[in-house]
């Protein structure tokens, strides 16, 4: 499977979708809702039939290189000003193609910090031009002391250049590891944040006492048994299969474009309470050397209950 090293190639979805005029219960604050309807997409021509569908996990990261090191990277669009975004809402309602509203990138947005860097593989017309939602997708380094990523630097440690990974066990593909994986081996990929404080915790981990992040790595949860590409057949797998209650699904196909079906799009619910990646046993194997970790980090205390295995994440308690 390809590894996409960015917020790269659009993620259109699978079906055809319809603007309703409601509110959203997806993202606050937007005023309308988007949903598919019965027509299959231009996903076709991505050839999707022949593309590896996988679980869609919510809460972007991404590895590159920082300071000569491999580093953690967090999700930072770069949006418009105040009066860019009225204007831009307006000229939505105009049904007028958003890649011709942005005349000069530098006055119309937000300063961003000086280390953003923007999403590889966007659009480059005149700089870097906003996506159909009037972002520019981007990337910022999440330093140690941070307290705005805080929850981002909990799963890395820069001085051994690891971090915290969940992924499916390499030899049995119901049971799902937590482990320290190298950096470097993570280098130019994407990853997914999750956790407690973090889109709502929907896989509820951890506790306010001990709070849990981990990264999960895009693509890692492949989909073994999806149905015919059919808006019926989808909502009753998502709505009756104990392998449908995920957030959405992600095909990645072989040109190296995403294409995506997000619960949302067929009026389903999110979160759900009891969600397939807690159905599997995990897994601790950290498999780290002793190293004089901080006392209070995570690495720390998962090596405390190394090589324990729990019925699902909810169960995973970390000790003082």
């Amino acid at each position: 499977m390809r590894r996409l090293g960015s917020v790269q190639r659009k993620m259109p979805c699978v079906f055809v979708t319809e603007v309703k005029e409601e509110p959203s219960t997806k993202r606050e604050h937007q005023t309308f809702k988007v949903l598919a309807t019965e027509t299959v997409s231009h996903a076709l021509d991505a050839d999707i039939y022949s593309a590896i569908p996988t679980e869609k996990v919510d809460g972007t990261c991404y590895i590159t290189t920082y300071k000569g090191q491999p580093y953690l990277w967090a999700r930072l669009d770069r949006k418009p000003n105040t009066l860019a975004e009225k204007r831009f809402k307006n000229f939505l309602h105009s049904k007028q193609n958003s890649k011709d509203f942005f005349k000069n990138v530098e006055e119309d947005f937000k300063p961003v910090p000086e280390c953003w860097i923007p999403a590889k593989e966007i659009e480059q017309l005149n700089g870097n031009m906003p996506d159909e939602n009037g972002h520019i997708p981007g990337w910022v380094p999440v330093e140690k002391n941070n307290k705005q990523y805080c929850w981002h630097s909990s799963v890395v440690n820069y001085e051994f250049e690891i971090a915290l990974v969940l992924k499916l066990h390499p030899d049995d593909s119901g049971l799902l590891e937590i482990t320290a994986v190298p950096l470097s081996d993570l280098l130019e990929q994407t990853l997914e944040l999750i956790g407690a404080n973090i889109n709502g915790n929907p896989y509820g981990l951890g506790s306010k006492k001990h709070l849990l992040q981990l990264l999960i790595p895009h693509g890692a949860f492949q989909i073994r048994n999806l149905p015919p590409l059919k808006h019926s057949d989808l909502l009753s797998w998502f709505e009756g299969c104990r392998e449908g209650k995920i957030e959405g699904i992600v095909w990645h196909c072989n040109d190296g474009c995403l294409i995506k079906v997000h619960r949302h799009h067929l009026g389903l619910c999110w979160p759900i309470p009891d969600t397939y990646m807690n159905s599997k046993l995990v897994i601790i194997n950290m498999n780290l050397n002793k190293h004089d970790y901080a006392f209070d980090c995570l690495f720390n205390h998962f090596s405390k209950i190394d090589h324990q295995k729990f019925s699902r994440l909810k169960d995973i308690i970390l000790h003082e």
